[in-house]
């Protein structure tokens, strides 16, 4: 297995700012260690545990503190588990299952076994973990009963490989990894630094998934039964957010769709827009 992080301190680093994200968590969570055959999962549960469940998985790069902002709001009425996928730089195994096969499928089997949800949950994720959730709709539609995704692969094209290492060395000779960040994500430097310090802090230690992410088919995708948001943003500089929108809505049978304008690949400010499809 190939390290995910370039150093041991490199590893420290993202994993000091991660814990300081975490003490920053806005409602009462437990932190939980799921056994799954990939390894150890890090889960941050939220919510009443008699609510119905929400799974919420992030992007490349990332971990579970994105759904920081959302989640006073969706705990009101779920029970959502912000899961650590495996092989990203969070608190989970380190182990990179293969894309496009059912590697994935089974590791998310055993994180709801550990959960103890038997039955469906709604799905959320954002970009890869858009892409991980689908490929779990797709595979195990029972299980399935909404899915959100946010910008997410595997519906639309992919503009560029995955993701900010080929971008450096192919766009900027100074290696300036915090404008690269704006550019990709589509997000201001000046409202946005936290954001931009810490995918800067992320990629100058972490080696991310390099390959693009496999195309779903139609019949793959007008299989799909469930209500199914997509939100993409305009001006999306990884994927072809207009194909994906139009795809989704050509193909997915109960699909809806929201492009936001003047909107990236980072998307935030939709945690209404969510919870309003989660409860209907």
């Amino acid at each position: 297995m190939n390290a995910i992080y370039k150093s041991e301190a490199g590893r420290e680093a993202i994993g000091a700012r991660y814990r300081e994200l975490l003490r920053q968590w806005p409602v009462p969570a437990e932190q939980l260690h799921i056994p799954t055959r990939e390894g150890d999962t890090f889960v941050v549960a939220s919510g009443p545990a008699d609510a119905p469940p929400v799974i919420a998985l992030h992007g490349s790069g990332g971990n579970s503190a994105t759904w920081r902002a959302d989640i006073t709001s969706w705990a009101q009425d779920f029970r959502v588990y912000a899961v650590d996928i495996v092989g990203e730089p969070g608190g989970s195994a380190e182990s990179r299952p293969e894309l496009g096969s059912d590697a994935l499928a089974h590791w998310l089997d055993d994180v709801l076994a550990g959960l103890g949800i038997s039955g469906s949950a709604a799905f959320i994720g954002m970009s890869l973990g858009g892409w991980i959730a689908l490929d779990y709709a797709i595979r195990r539609p029972d299980r399935v009963g909404k899915l959100v995704l946010y910008c997410p692969a595997g519906i639309g094209k992919q503009k560029f490989g995955w993701i900010f290492r080929n971008m450096v060395d192919h766009l900027f000779s100074n290696h300036d990894l915090r404008r690269t960040a704006a550019i990709v994500t589509g997000l201001s430097a000046t409202d946005h630094t936290e954001v931009l310090d810490d995918v800067a802090l992320t990629f100058t230690h972490f080696n991310p998934r390099m390959g693009k992410l496999p195309i779903f088919t139609d019949a793959e995708l007008s299989a799909l039964k469930m209500p199914v948001l997509v939100i993409v943003g305009a001006d999306d500089r990884m994927f072809k957010s207009a194909e994906t929108a139009a795809r989704a809505e050509r193909s997915i049978p109960d699909a809806t769709t929201r492009v936001l304008p003047g909107v990236g690949h980072a998307i935030f400010d939709q945690t209404d827009a969510v919870l309003h499809f989660l409860q209907k």
